[in-house]
């Protein structure tokens, strides 16, 4: 049974340099295949409507990984910031991506304070963490003032389980089920999801108002 380091910054950097040694894969993206072009065509068309539709203006992308999708999605009039705890990761966005409307930061999204923004995206990351890290990380979402949360949860779980953080670097949540307990959220984006043998059907991004989670 594989180990894996139980501290968020080790344990990422650790992720993303076996990724990035493999960065000829099909995926294409060091932050795994889950950011493919291909698993991410849904989000990629969805996501702009959805950003029109809430009148956001910002978003804070945390973390953002190696911007791969995101790169290829429409964020024409959007202030961006991107964060993620990988200081490399970060310094080539910087040098690949920056612009006025685009900025990437090192931010740890439990500990760090972060931006107020319209809208934070927080794609395949809770499902990384225990269930201590994931309230942490959405307390400090609760703290920045920012006004929507879209972010993973695979609808089609009962029920959720703890990480054994030593042990396992994956599992799936079903945020409106116990301990989160979310309520319904106001749009749901249905990845798709064809990873895992078609296992993870299930993967959306739910659409919240921060202010109504119960955290």
């Amino acid at each position: 049974m594989q180990d894996f380091p139980t501290e968020p910054e080790e344990r990422f950097a650790n992720w993303h340099a076996r990724k990035k040694i493999k960065r000829k894969d099909r995926s294409g993206s060091f932050s795994g295949s889950g950011s493919s072009l291909e698993q991410t065509a849904i989000i990629r068309s969805e996501l702009p409507k959805l950003v029109r539709k809430l009148n956001v203006l910002s978003i804070l992308d945390a973390p953002c990984g190696d911007f791969f999708w995101m790169k290829s999605c429409d964020l024409s009039g959007i202030h961006y910031v991107g964060v993620d705890i990988i200081k490399d990761v970060i310094d080539r966005n910087r040098a690949a991506y920056a612009t006025k409307t685009k900025r990437f930061d090192v931010r740890d999204i439990i500990t760090d304070p972060l931006p107020a923004s319209d809208l934070i995206l927080c794609r395949d990351c809770l499902v990384h963490l225990s269930f201590a890290q994931a309230f942490e990380v959405l307390r400090n979402f609760k703290a920045s003032a920012s006004r929507y949360l879209l972010t993973t949860t695979f609808t089609g779980r009962t029920r959720n389980s703890d990480l054994t953080l030593k042990t396992q670097f994956w599992r799936p949540l079903n945020l409106q089920a116990p301990p989160f307990d979310f309520p319904p959220p106001e749009t749901l984006i249905v990845e798709r999801c064809t990873e895992l043998d078609g296992t993870v059907g299930d993967k959306s991004l739910a659409l919240w108002n921060l202010r109504a989670l119960p955290v």
